[in-house]
């Protein structure tokens, strides 16, 4: 799908990703934002709704609508549908019909399986003819599929702070299937905009504490593309912290080599097994900073960037290896990777818009 322009919609815009999604689109320089949409803010002007937008020209000009399928058909070439699971495959249906590609930031078509969607999500999917023709949207992982895609998932925020870690070692066989750890803060946009009492600020500030253990919704998706790249089921153990900060994902893994290390020698040759694994993977990649010498992720390098970082360690002590990321949950974790994934698709540079 090579085009010079292209225009597009967002459909659930006044969110958190959908407000990410219509700073990097005002500025995308081969896309038109032809409509938002936003049942509480129908009417109001992108700069009325969002102050920050209000030197962008178009910002007076582009108004909020109510979410309407068959019109937004006609406005946009491509929809973005920044919703609720099981809200968004009600839109991806219709706008599928109608010729659009569909670009959806919820969980509807991540997964493969909608026997697995219902386990983790507590509802029969809306649309399961569709899980088969959806393109999981890990540019770094899935570049070849997305160029001809129709309806590209994209992943959610902990998924990518822990499968592009992960993918390239399991891939390598330089890691054991069984035994993956993993360890995730983040901030609290990652709760979405949404008035409940666990996100208010004197409920967050000052404070860290896990939530969704032992079974946290995005292990459906992580386990399910570790399985594809083990060929064999893979089961991890997940756990997810809310920090007090607007935004940012700092995940940990700890992970049990396949080659065991007992010595100084064998570490430093397993060691430049996985440097040549990581530069193999993603040394050309735009959005990947692997860390070099003492240097450790941290989110304040990642914020605002479509940027994941990462870095890793080997433990003498434990046998273990220790493998560190960072990212903005709100871009590489989900708007960003977003339009990623559009420049893919559409034959753009990789980056346009996001640096």
């Amino acid at each position: 799908m090579k085009r010079d322009q292209v225009k597009v919609a967002i459909l659930g815009a006044s969110g958190y990703s959908g407000e990410e999604l219509v700073r990097l689109l005002l500025n995308h320089p081969h896309v038109e934002l032809a409509a938002v949409t936003s049942r509480q803010n129908a009417g109001l002007s992108v700069a009325q709704v969002f102050p920050k937008f209000a030197s962008h020209p178009k910002s007076k000009l582009l108004r909020f609508t109510d979410p309407n399928a068959e019109l937004l058909a006609k406005q946009a070439d491509i929809v973005f549908l920044a919703l609720p699971h099981g809200v968004a495959a009600e839109f991806a249906v219709p706008l599928l019909d109608a010729g659009c590609v569909v670009i959806d930031l919820s969980a509807d078509f991540r997964l493969k399986s909608a026997d697995v969607y219902k386990e983790f999500y507590a509802h029969d999917h809306p649309a399961p003819e569709l899980l088969k023709k959806s393109v999981y949207g890990l540019p770094e992982i899935y570049r070849a599929q997305l160029k001809d895609a129709t309806l590209i998932a994209s992943p959610g925020c902990y998924p990518t702070s822990i499968l592009l870690p992960t993918i390239p070692l399991l891939r390598a066989q330089l890691i054991k299937p069984s035994g993956i750890i993993a360890d995730s803060l983040s901030g609290v946009s990652g709760a979405g905009r949404k008035a409940e009492v666990d996100y208010l600020f004197v409920e967050c500030n000052e404070s860290v504490r896990p939530y969704g253990v032992p079974k946290h919704r995005h292990l459906s998706e992580i386990e399910e593309q570790l399985s594809l790249v083990a060929g064999d089921r893979v089961t991890i153990q997940f756990t997810p912290h809310l920090i007090p900060v607007n935004r940012g994902i700092l995940t940990t893994l700890y992970l049990a080599p396949e080659k065991h290390f007992s010595n100084a020698a064998e570490a430093v040759a397993l060691g430049e097994q996985i440097a040549a694994c990581y530069q193999t993977a993603y040394a050309n990649e735009p959005f990947v900073r692997l860390l070099e010498g003492r240097a450790l992720p941290d989110t304040k390098n990642v914020v605002g960037t479509n940027v994941v970082e990462i870095a890793w360690r080997l433990d003498p002590r434990t046998g273990r290896l220790i493998v560190m990321s960072a990212e903005d949950n709100i871009v590489k974790g989900a708007s960003g990777q977003a339009v990623q994934s559009l420049n893919i698709l559409c034959g753009f540079p990789e980056t346009a818009g996001l640096v």
